[in-house]
C-alpha cells in the first residue's frame, strides 16, 4: 500500500518531526527494481547464486532500501513540492526478501535561506538498522506553491 500523501510547507516544519513507511520487501519489488535500475546482479535475482555468498540467500538492492526513504519525503515529510538536493547512505546490513522495512526521516535543520531542510534518513527491519544518511532538500514556502499553483 502506498504512503497517504501529505504537505508541509517549509513554515510547517519543526525541529525533531518526523514521519516514517513501513514496507514489506516482495520477490515482485525486488525483480521489478532489477528491470528499472538495469542492476541485475544475481545476488538480488537467483537464490542458488546467492546461496553461496556470504548472506546465504538474496538481498534487496540497497536502493531499493533507500527508495523507501525517498517515498517519505516525496509523499509525507515534507511531501510533494519537496527537491531532494543531497542524500548521503550508509549501508549497516542486508535487507531479505520477506523483511518489513521501517523507512523514516526526521527534521534535524531548518535553513531559512533557501528554505533548505536537512533530515536524518534511517530504515530499520525488526529493530536492527540496515541503512543511515541524511538527506537536504529544498521545501516551499505556502506562498511559493500558492504562486505555482
Amino acid at each position: 500500500m502506498l504512503p497517504t500523501t501529505q504537505t508541509l510547507y517549509f513554515e510547517d516544519l519543526s525541529l525533531g518531526q518526523s514521519e516514517t513507511y513501513s514496507k514489506e520487501v516482495k520477490s515482485s519489488d525486488v525483480i521489478g527494481f532489477a528491470e528499472i535500475s538495469g542492476d541485475r546482479n544475481p545476488i538480488h535475482l537467483s537464490e542458488h547464486f546467492a546461496a553461496r555468498t556470504p548472506f546465504k540467500g538474496r538481498i534487496a538492492h540497497g536502493l531499493y532500501t533507500a527508495s523507501l526513504i525517498s517515498a517519505v519525503i516525496g509523499t509525507r515529510l515534507p511531501g510533494p513540492g519537496a527537491i531532494y538536493m543531497q542524500q548521503t547512505l550508509n549501508f549497516k546490513a542486508p535487507v531479505r526478501i520477506g523483511d518489513t522495512v521501517t523507512a523514516r526521516v526526521e527534521v534535524t535543520e531548518l535553513s531559512e535561506r533557501g528554505h533548505r531542510v536537512k533530515l536524518h534518513c534511517t530504515c530499520e527491519v525488526d529493530g536492527t538498522l540496515v541503512l543511515e544518511g541524511e538527506a537536504l532538500v529544498k521545501v516551499p514556502t505556502r506562498a511559493e506553491a500558492e504562486r505555482i499553483g
